[in-house]
């Protein structure tokens, strides 16, 4: 609802999910293949939006502007997750909220081991994602309040389970 930054925007395939409840909607995308795509998805969608070509660690809007941030599979990918965090924090307007999907570091010793074991070689192999960053934890760590429910994603390899998705406000 109101003004919604969807940080990591990447080539737009949640646009055509926001409701009209959305008064603006801004999509932060540092990668500019990945800015292309979303100029089509937008014509696609005819859904009116401003691209910034910043990355999350430095939002272009003031404080306390933003009503709503939306991170879908990101902040597994940051070179710094409390930095991102921290920026959110900041745009957040005082009941503003965080939605997000991400995989995270499994509460499952075995598979958490199996995480740290194939860190290194999955961060290479899917793009920079860190398999086993306790996203919930930073959240927390950030002054976030979260309400966040384990999900399954099918399809999907073991290393990047369990699927979170929730909401945190700060």
């Amino acid at each position: 609802y109101g003004r919604v930054v969807e940080i990591g925007a990447g080539t737009g395939l949640n646009i055509a999910h926001f409701p009209d409840a959305v008064a603006e909607l801004v999509l932060a995308e540092p990668e500019a293949g990945m800015r292309r795509k979303l100029v089509w998805r937008l014509d696609r969608n005819g859904r009116p939006a401003v691209i910034s070509g910043t990355g999350a660690e430095r939002l272009p809007l003031a404080n306390e502007s933003v009503d709503t941030v939306v991170s879908t599979l990101v902040l597994c990918n940051v070179e710094d997750p409390e930095r991102v965090l921290r920026e959110i924090a900041r745009v957040l307007r005082p009941n503003g909220q965080l939605l997000f999907i991400e995989h995270v570091r499994a509460d499952w010793r075995p598979l958490a081991l199996y995480q740290d074991l194939l860190a290194r070689f999955w961060r290479a192999f899917a793009g920079g994602c860190m398999c086993n960053r306790p996203t919930v934890d930073l959240m927390r760590a950030c002054g976030f309040d979260v309400d966040a429910t384990g999900a399954l994603w099918s399809g999907m390899p073991t290393i990047v389970y369990p699927l979170v998705v929730g909401r945190a406000t700060r």
